[in-house]
């Protein structure tokens, strides 16, 4: 089966509600860092402004959904509508496969503290019990819009978006599913906020927490329907884990390995755009293993991750989308683009993208 191709894709973060707010947002380099909760250790937190689950779908069926739940189901809509896919008209060979790093770390210490605080352990919102579970944003997506291809979450640290496209991919090539759905979600919420103080107790870089969704449609290129076009090849990906603490050069191993796989030159790569991620010195490593591979111009031509602040497991795929937003207006040629991914446990990976394509037939 040839590589599988990206035909439509959103975001829901803090520029906007959809693809045209993230791309608009990314392209005028515009930063979203407003005033956090005043419960939290830091005082900014860059947030989907104004998102409510239970305003954004009304009162039915929401009343126990988590924010990172919502994020993903109203992500899977505007991705749905874009392609023609009316509410509940889901097909069998419609797979879905997210990224998150736990789901809801709200919902998971919210049960935890009431079975810690009511009047017996067992005396808990039974309601709340499914929101506490990794893959409830994945399930929920799938109920409220009748996909019933296979179901994914995947969580791997900051490289997550990555390999959830390696499933997607996987999922296509052994016919597993015709299309899929494939995204990554994080929400920001006052416990996420303090793990992640806590996690960096030891040292590390300071980030600007926050959240979104953004999500991209894969399929075969002969599926792609009328009136859509190919916005991207994924030609490969690469994954390793540095053992010797150089995460630069393990991203600068993994990327010339990439390319020299696909045959694709150096030369040939339009943009190459990281992650954002910094070490505990604050070194920003894949900036600088890009830099060494590519040079300058290829590296700044996409607005970094930072702009919207650190979604964590969806920072892959937000760098993706920033990448699409910035090539789709009048591009023809059928250039490359790398993204990477690393995390300070060691995991680092790399995408490959062709970009550009025919209409749907």
């Amino acid at each position: 089966m040839s590589a599988p191709v990206i035909s439509a894709w959103t975001a829901i973060s803090p520029y906007g509600y959809d693809r045209a707010a993230f791309a608009g947002g990314i392209r005028a380099r515009r930063g979203t860092a407003a005033t956090a909760h005043p419960d939290v250790p830091e005082d900014t937190a860059c947030t989907v402004p104004g998102f409510d689950p239970r305003e954004f779908f009304g009162p039915k069926g929401t009343r126990a959904m988590n924010r990172v739940s919502g994020l993903t189901v109203a992500a899977a809509k505007h991705l749905l509508a874009d392609i023609g896919v009316a509410p509940g008209e889901g097909s069998e060979d419609v797979g879905f496969v997210l990224g998150t790093t736990t789901g809801s770390a709200q919902s998971m210490m919210d049960l935890t503290r009431a079975s810690l605080t009511g009047d017996k352990p067992d005396h808990v919102e039974p309601a709340a019990v499914p929101g506490c579970v990794m893959n409830c944003a994945a399930g929920q997506a799938a109920i409220w819009h009748g996909l019933k291809g296979p179901n994914a979450t995947i969580a791997a640290g900051r490289t997550t978006g990555l390999q959830a496209l390696n499933y997607a991919r996987r999922l296509l090539r052994t016919g597993r599913a015709g299309q899929v759905l494939c995204g990554a979600a994080e929400e920001y919420s006052s416990a996420r906020s303090w793990l992640e103080h806590h996690r960096r107790a030891n040292g590390g870089a300071v980030r600007v927490m926050a959240e979104g969704c953004a999500m991209f449609l894969l399929e075969p290129a002969d599926r792609v329907g009328a009136g859509r076009t190919v916005l991207a090849t994924l030609s490969g990906l690469e994954s390793r884990v540095c053992l010797d603490s150089d995460l630069s050069g393990a991203i600068g191993t993994a990327v010339r390995s990439l390319l020299e796989r696909s045959g694709v030159p150096a030369e040939r790569v339009w943009a190459a755009t990281g992650s954002d991620f910094l070490d505990a010195d604050g070194t920003a490593v894949e900036s600088i293993a890009l830099r060494a591979l590519f040079g300058d111009e290829v590296v700044d031509r996409v607005p970094p991750a930072g702009l919207i602040g650190d979604t964590s497991s969806a920072t892959a795929l937000f760098q993706l989308a920033a990448v699409l937003s910035v090539a789709e207006p009048g591009r023809g040629a059928r250039d490359h683009a790398v993204v990477t991914a690393c995390d300070d446990d060691g995991s680092v990976a790399c995408a490959l993208f062709e970009l550009g394509g025919e209409p749907g037939a």
